[in-house]
Formats: structure tokens, sequence, C-alpha cells
């Protein structure tokens, strides 16, 4: 599998522009997840031009919660592809934009192998998926805290990597078995999970690619 970080607060390129905010594409067995949309959908679709990603060849949405630096992109994205799927927390009330609006509670698979933790706390869902690894599991900013985020999550599998916004975790130990360790966006203690995981860490940023 394939994702790359498409919006963050960071970007590793100088072609593209970093914004409050989290964006990433996943690819995983011929499908293309649009996980969440940054706060501003010209820096999203600027961004996708700069790193040849084609909108209209994502095949679904998925939003973790409800916050504008999250959501901030969609009008913008289902104007140029309005046949996407839409996969929100249940608590969210997305604009009328989408042609099929899937509003997730529980722990759900949603496509083969690709799975929603359900809405959390009742207020964001992280996405799981099942690799020959283990569980990758993609988080917006991590407000239901890591912790459940990973007993959610190990449902489906042993965790082998968390990817995205750790916000203000600091319960280091939890993450000690995970293999791979990728924080960005709202993260508040990057230099300190670096520090303790320096084998698992890796900087994330617009326009980087993990492949796994």
């Amino acid at each position: 599998m394939k994702i790359e970080i498409v919006y963050d607060n960071e970007t590793l390129r100088d072609d593209c522009r970093a914004d409050w905010g989290f964006s990433a594409l996943v690819e995983f067995e011929n499908r293309k997840i649009l996980f969440d949309t940054g706060a501003n959908g010209k820096i999203l679709l600027d961004n996708m031009k700069k790193l040849a990603i084609d909108p209209t060849e994502i095949s679904a949405v998925f939003i973790s919660h409800s916050h504008w630096d999250h959501t901030g992109g969609l009008g913008d994205f289902f104007k140029i592809n309005p046949a996407a799927e839409l996969f929100v927390p249940a608590s969210y009330r997305p604009p009328e934009i989408a042609q099929k609006v899937n509003y997730i509670s529980e722990a759900r698979e949603i496509f083969k192998n690709i799975y929603s933790t359900g809405e959390l706390k009742n207020n964001e869902q992280s996405l799981a998926i099942r690799t020959d690894k283990g569980i990758v599991v993609i988080v917006g900013c991590s407000h239901p805290g890591i912790d459940n985020i990973l007993n959610a999550a190990s449902q489906f599998g042993r965790v082998y990597a968390i990817i995205g916004g750790y916000h203000g975790f600091d319960k280091f130990d939890v993450v000690a078995d995970v293999d791979i360790l990728c924080p960005t966006h709202c993260t508040q203690h990057k230099s300190e999970i670096k520090s303790l995981y320096p084998d698992k860490y890796i900087d994330g940023g617009v326009g980087k690619i993990i492949e796994i």
C-alpha cells in the first residue's frame, strides 16, 4: 500500500504549500481513498496537482471528524468528483455535495480489508487497513486518544503503523509495540516521540510517501 500526505502543517516540497490541516491519499488494492481534506480546497487541489494526483480517480473520501481543518476542502473536491463515496462520523452532517454518504457510528468494514474504527467518544473515526505486515491506522487528530484508537483498531489485527495527527498524545508507552510512527499536523510532542522511538519514527509533511 501507499500513503501520500497531501495537506499538512509542513511540506517537504518547495512547490507545495503547507497549511494547518491534514489530508492523505491512501492507495490500497487498486483503490484510492482520500483521508480528510485539509482546511482549504484551493490548497488541497493545488497540492494534488503538484503531486500528480488526479481527483477524479479517487473512489472514496473518509472524514475523520468535523473540524474545519479536516473538512475545509470537501466542497471543492466534490465539485470535481461528485461520484466519490463519502464516509463520515455519524455525528457529522456534511454539506449536500456527495451522491452517496455513509454515516459511521460503529466499527465496520467499509471495503475489503479496509475498516473504520467507528466514531470514538462521539467525535472521531480512524481508518484501519489490513496489510501483510499488520494494521495500518490513519488518524485525523486522535482526539479520542491514541490508546483508545489502538484498542479499537486492534480488533482487526495487530497494529503495525499509526500515521496522522497525534494531538496532545503523551502516553508514549502505549505505542511501544507499533512498528511505524508518523506523527503529523497537530502533534505537540514530536521531538519526544522521535527521541523515544528513533527507529520507528518517520517525518511527515506534504509530499511524504510511505509505502508498506
